[in-house]
């Protein structure tokens, strides 16, 4: 038996009370607060006039306030325009007259008189009270309406709709802390066993967690635990889970916020947050307090003038500054923090006594990959044959977050081919969907421009199976993937340092695209774009920051200041860091073109295969130029993985034009 639906009722809002009690406002000022229309007339006269129109027969009733010693006198519709000649008045409309009178029995006698003339023929009404409320209404009813208003516009935009003014983000509780509340009591928790890999960082916070479970164990030996700690990492990398882990196993309250929410158009709202977010966690400590993208409220204070916006930043900073400090060394508050950019932080933030240490949450590596993606491959149907160190060794460089992105993306491509289980085809495909894009199989391109793409992508090839240090090719496709042309897939090695030697055999690798439309087809086209780029930004890095010129040796001119715009460096070293980017870059290419020269044939082959098939892959290349004279461990691993990449596209599939992008190349880093 299905169970019957309650009906639902409109739920109470004070918005529906502060529009009635405009209507009625508006409705009693407009009236005057004397019951007469809109249309009708109004005015103030003598008490001769008031004889006059009585005497005329202009009054059809007359309402006299005894208390007050006024009367009011309804017009005759009839004699609307003797009395108002220059008023607009909607015919039948009820207009008044208001006077005063000297004394009540004067105006008795006085309309005892005009009815026995036949002058007034009307009622004569006595009333012994004020209209107070009328009056006061009257006098005070649009500075009501008007407060009315503005307090329900502030709860708008400081609330978030919040339905009743007394809620915590009503206009009076603009102050008040948005963090958001997860108790110890609640039954979904988050572990360290579903933070994935980032076996450092966990290291390092379990101390945290250690203090919050048995704080005795410190205290007895006159130990103080950190106050807080930062953590440092790029997107992505999971430093929102791990603090939310440590509150887990830690089984305290946790407070929740970003840096973005202390920040508010009125003055000192920031800094009132930030007291109520401390004093709140002073009454349920021990507790955690994260505040998360920290840099937004937490950046370097200027030295220059401040203006507007600035100046309640700084003064919200200085305010956590103070509540840092405040609060005492054993209270149990401890503070997390994650931040993508710690350069740009104020150095009293960082300083001993707030935050004391910086956890490094960095990219993970081979094997915290693999455990990655067992996390996330629980929900996943997959196949049995799947080959997750495969796949760990297919993704270096990617964060927790593109992780889980392959595994879904690997899921929707199964779904849309109507297969019921997930393959290691799928996440190879969702792999070069998050690098390259999507397939753009619709569009057509020319014979020659077909050609030339094979000719540069045949190039970048060629010169990467040929040099030492260069990537370790994947694969190779003239498939428009997003606003690339075609595209060359590598697997770099996951280095901790790079040599100079690896730097220009990877900048010679790029610009191989270039020097084989050159040596090819006897012109250049814009589908370099994208190598020269990068090539342009690590012959800067090379020369400038890392000191790899041959004129400018073992200098470093990098600046980390956020609102430093002079150079570190005059004219004259600026020239000659351009003539040395020039030259090195002019050195390689001249180096891509004679390596090509020499492998004419190969690279023809390679080319011409390309055109053919649309995909090729590592082992092509190899069956054309033999195998690597430098075998890297990296391609050990792939050899081992049964197989590198799917079977290449049929001959045919994709055909697609140019778009307005330069042709790049996408790799794995």
């Amino acid at each position: 038996m299905s169970k019957q639906k309650k009906p639902k009722y409109p739920q109470f809002s004070l918005t529906w009370l502060y529009l009635i009690i405009a209507i009625v406002l508006g409705f009693l000022i407009l009236n005057g607060g004397n019951g007469s229309l809109l249309d009708g007339g109004s005015k103030e006269v003598t008490y001769s006039q008031f004889k006059e129109y009585v005497k005329k027969g202009y009054a059809s009733k007359v309402v006299v306030n005894k208390k007050e010693g006024t009367l009011i006198m309804y017009v005759e519709p009839s004699h609307l325009r003797d009395v108002f000649p220059t008023t607009k008045i909607k015919p039948g409309a009820t207009s008044i007259v208001q006077s005063q009178y000297p004394s009540a029995d004067k105006l008795e006698d006085f309309m005892e008189q005009e009815q026995e003339a036949g002058h007034f023929s009307g009622d004569v009404k006595y009333e012994n009270s004020s209209d107070a409320i009328s009056n006061f209404l009257w006098s005070f009813g649009p500075l009501i309406l008007i407060a009315l208003f503005w307090i329900f516009i502030m709860r708008r935009m400081g609330g978030g709709g919040s339905s009743s003014g007394g809620g915590p983000m009503g206009i009076f509780n603009v102050g008040r802390s948005r963090a958001q509340l997860v108790d110890k009591e609640e039954a979904s928790k988050v572990t360290f066993k579903d933070v994935a890999g980032q076996a450092g960082a966990k290291q390092e916070v379990q101390e945290i967690v250690e203090f919050l479970k048995n704080p005795d164990k410190y205290t007895d030996l006159g130990g103080k635990i950190p106050k807080g700690a930062l953590l440092v990492g790029p997107p992505g990398t999971g430093k929102t889970l791990l603090a939310k882990a440590v509150a887990g196993e830690a089984d305290v309250p946790f407070f929740s916020m970003s840096g973005s929410d202390f920040v508010e158009m009125f003055v000192g709202v920031g800094a009132s947050r930030v007291r109520d977010l401390f004093r709140q966690a002073k009454e349920k400590a021990p507790c955690i307090i994260f505040i998360d993208e920290i840099d937004a409220v937490g950046r370097a204070r200027s030295r220059g003038l401040q203006m507007g916006a600035n100046d309640e930043r700084e003064s919200t900073l200085n305010q956590l500054l103070t509540e840092m400090d405040g609060f005492g060394t054993n209270s149990g508050v401890i503070i997390l923090a994650a931040t993508n950019r710690a350069d740009i932080l104020d150095k009293a933030l960082l300083r001993a006594g707030r935050f004391d240490r910086q956890i490094h949450v960095d990219l993970p590596d081979v094997n915290e990959r693999k455990e990655i993606f067992q996390v996330h491959l629980r929900p996943v149907k997959t196949d049995n044959s799947l080959d997750i160190d495969f796949l760990a060794r297919q993704t270096p460089g990617f964060s927790g977050a593109d992780i889980a992105n392959v595994c879904n993306e690997a899921a929707l491509i199964a779904a849309r081919n109507s297969k019921t289980v997930v393959g290691k085809d799928d996440f190879l495909a969702a792999v070069d969907r998050i690098i390259g894009g999507l397939e753009k199989k619709t569009k057509v391109m020319t014979a020659e421009e077909k050609r030339t793409i094979a000719l540069h992508e045949a190039g970048h090839a060629t010169i990467s199976w040929l040099l030492q240090y260069a990537n370790p090719l994947v694969k190779v496709t003239i498939v428009p993937r997003g606003r690339a042309l075609g595209a060359a897939w590598y697997l770099p090695e996951e280095r901790q340092i790079t040599t100079r030697e690896q730097m220009l055999d990877e900048m010679c690798a790029t610009l191989g695209g270039r020097a084989a439309e050159e040596l090819f087809t006897g012109h250049i086209s814009s589908g370099a774009m994208n190598d020269l780029e990068r090539v342009t930004k690590q012959a800067y890095s090379m020369i400038a920051y890392m000191g790899m010129a041959d004129e400018l040796p073992n200098i470093c001119y990098y600046n980390n200041q956020e609102y430093n715009f002079q150079r570190p460096y005059s004219e004259a070293t600026a020239q000659l860091i351009d003539q040395e980017t020039q030259k090195m870059i002019a050195e390689q290419y001249q180096r891509a073109k004679d390596i090509l020269s020499q492998h004419t044939e190969g690279h023809a082959q390679l080319a011409q295969l390309l055109v053919e098939r649309e995909v090729i892959f590592a082992e092509d290349v190899e069956r054309i130029f033999g195998p690597r004279p430098w075998s890297s461990r990296t391609e050990e691993l792939l050899a081992e993985g049964n197989g590198l990449t799917p079977n290449p596209s049929p001959e045919g599939e994709g055909n697609s034009e140019p778009s307005d992008g330069a042709a790049q190349d996408n790799v794995i880093s």
